[in-house]
């Protein structure tokens, strides 16, 4: 793998981790253009996706510190941890046990293409139904919410669906505002790919070496400013505008992806 490559990923992971169009989907295509698959490029782009996450955690770091120091003695803190673990359930066990499977059969351009357009007509579906808000605020979400973002976030184990799309869209679907709804997939990022990190990590220990590590630090870092940068912007649109800019985004880029595979084909 060359610089410009792990430069080009990089920049993929950090625009697209966050908002409602599949990272891995585009992670998956791009891969593909630049001829980088195999485990290899998984275990990269698993890295990579560490360095996106790093940048919630540097935008949300006083939240998070507030919630570490304090869940002990404030109710909302303790109820956002509880939320948290309770939406991160759902996925983690299917995504456990379905793991291999879904890597083995479903990490192809066509599968990504499919899902990224069934998803933006799911978008506009949600969108045209527009959804009451009944919850302005994460702090003050139930028990209830949280599991129905968890189960929508199971959809996401399918390339191409978005782990962001999916779970604000269900949380949005489920009442919360756009901003609550989109703030809460940020918390939630943060123990899913985590975890999803560490795991590929282990089980992919050897196909790492110390001579990977200047081209993997290089997509790290770009993936880590990137999303930094995409994230303040994201928060700024949803507050103000609707999400079918994305379902149309993901229909127009999935009927072209159809098109080219199935001539490749």
């Amino acid at each position: 793998m060359d610089f410009l490559s792990a430069l080009i990923l990089g920049l993929v992971e950090g625009v697209t981790e966050f908002i409602p169009v599949s990272s891995t989907g585009h992670l998956i295509v791009v891969g593909d253009w630049l001829h980088f698959t195999g485990e290899r490029a998984k275990v990269f782009e698993i890295f990579i996706q560490l360095g996106a996450i790093l940048a919630v955690v540097w935008l949300y770091r006083s939240t998070i510190r507030r919630v570490a120091l304090d869940w002990k003695g404030d109710p909302a803190s303790r109820r956002l941890i509880v939320n948290l673990m309770i939406a991160f359930l759902p996925a983690a066990i299917v995504g456990f046990l379905a793991h291999h499977w879904i890597t083995e059969h479903l990490f192809n351009p066509r599968t990504v293409a499919g899902a990224l357009v069934a998803g933006g007509f799911g978008i506009l579906l949600i969108e045209g139904s527009k959804p009451a808000t009944t919850l302005a605020e994460v702090e003050g979400m139930p028990a209830s919410k949280a599991l129905g973002i968890g189960l929508a976030q199971v959809l996401s184990l399918f390339p191409g669906v978005s782990r962001s799309g999916a779970t604000i869209m269900g949380g949005y679907l489920l009442g919360l505002s756009r901003t609550a709804a989109t703030e809460f997939s940020f918390f939630l990022a943060i123990p899913v790919m985590f975890a999803a990190t560490l795991f590929e990590l282990v089980q992919s220990r050897a196909l790492l070496s110390v001579a990977d590590l200047p081209v993997f630090a290089l997509g790290f870092v770009t993936a880590f400013v990137s999303a930094l940068l995409v994230v303040k912007v994201f928060l700024g649109y949803v507050s103000r505008s609707s999400f079918a800019v994305f379902a149309w985004y993901r229909i127009g880029f999935g009927a072209a992806l159809f098109a080219l595979y199935w001539k490749v084909a």
